[in-house]
């Protein structure tokens, strides 16, 4: 007996190219997590200004190997 569950949509983590104001990866989290974009790109910056090595290469990492998104809307 498998108790799997199937979905028919799959939901991944990718650059929102539409809303974008650097590359993407902001926007695309707050669609990921269903966030207004302004709160998460608030949280970015209040993480650069405290741990600016840290969330820079973590921000530039994600903003490379974060795909496109397919979808334009």
């Amino acid at each position: 007996m498998s108790y799997e569950r199937y979905y028919s949509v799959h939901k991944t983590l990718t650059k929102d190219v539409v809303h974008k104001k650097v590359s993407g990866v902001c926007a695309g989290i707050a669609k990921y997590y269903d966030l207004p974009r302004v709160l998460v790109r608030i949280a970015a910056i209040g993480a650069l200004i405290l741990l600016p090595v840290a969330t820079g290469v973590a921000y530039v990492v994600a903003s490379v190997l974060l795909p496109e998104s397919k979808y334009r809307y």
